[in-house]
């Protein structure tokens, strides 16, 4: 087992939040419990589309209500797109997230966009960090994303291109986003225009692309969130409460992965240990033998 690596984000998610109590290290079902959606979403009838944006990166999908497929199948595409075990600290909090993004995925107004793929991608590698093998990590992404009816390459794509662009901004810059043309320019500028209306689909994948964003324009300011948030016309408040939840799940994973870790080292220590006893034993009856042998 790799070994388990602190969170990354600790850092810049002390600046947005305020003095809160660590969380107890008593057992817990699943870190990703804390994530849990309203299943009350409703499906609507729709097409496929593209998006009118010169962009290449937004791609507005919605679902006719004949092609919605229930969680279980869903479900089920996963086990066959990766048929190979996976460690059930990993496991149990990749069935619970499946799930929450199945009910994201075929909401009315569900609208695929870079932002929403940033903090996808952003909550999967800090989920399946210290995974044993990198190549099993990656091709459980593909299915993972195939199984909800998208693309992985786009997903990681898009991501990219969203940390590479972040990483250019400051803090002025990234908030001022819509006084400048260019293809991430355009996209954000598109869902604001959407948030503005009644047809943006806002989800704590979309926070913590967000957070995301901040964090590698070196924006540590909470007044830059506020900012960010207002220029996207989100709920700072929604963000926020997500942001938390988010950290929260975070801690408790990581908690979680340590209590594993220890276990697997005391185990390891016990086998040793046994082995260890049994030379002595193995020695006599041994050297038991061959005075047999002798006496013969």
């Amino acid at each position: 087992m790799a070994a388990v690596t602190s969170v990354s984000f600790s850092a810049i998610a002390q600046s947005f939040e305020r003095k809160a109590s660590v969380p107890s290290l008593r057992p817990v079902a699943s870190p990703f419990d804390c994530l849990r959606l309203r299943s009350n979403f409703p499906y609507d009838c729709s097409s496929v589309r593209a998006s009118n944006s010169t962009s290449s990166m937004v791609v507005h999908q919605m679902s006719s209500v004949t092609d919605v497929p229930t969680v279980s199948e869903t479900k089920l595409n996963l086990l066959k797109a990766y048929k190979r075990p996976i460690p059930s600290i990993y496991n149990n909090v990749l069935q619970e997230l499946i799930v929450q993004q199945h009910l994201i995925r075929y909401k009315r107004n569900y609208r695929y966009d870079p932002v929403f793929a940033l903090g996808f991608v952003t909550v999967y590698d800090q989920l399946m960090e210290g995974y044993p093998s990198d190549d099993d990590r990656n091709a459980i992404f593909e299915a993972y994303i195939n199984a909800i009816k998208e693309d992985p390459e786009q997903y990681r794509k898009d991501a990219q291109k969203l940390e590479e662009w972040a990483r250019a901004q400051t803090p002025d810059s990234l908030v001022k986003f819509s006084l400048r043309d260019g293809e991430i320019e355009e996209n954000l500028k598109e869902i604001a225009q959407r948030a503005g209306g009644k047809s943006f689909s806002y989800s704590r994948f979309f926070a913590v692309g967000l957070f995301r964003l901040l964090e590698l324009a070196n924006a540590t300011e909470p007044t830059v969130l506020e900012k960010l948030c207002a220029a996207l016309n989100v709920n700072k408040r929604s963000v926020d409460r997500d942001l938390d939840v988010y950290r929260n799940m975070l801690s408790k994973l990581v908690q979680a992965k340590e209590l594993l870790r220890e276990y697997v080292d005391r185990e390891k220590r016990k086998r040793e240990e046994r082995a260890e006893s049994q030379m002595p034993n193995e020695a006599i009856k041994k050297c038991m033998g061959q005075y047999e042998y002798i006496s013969q």
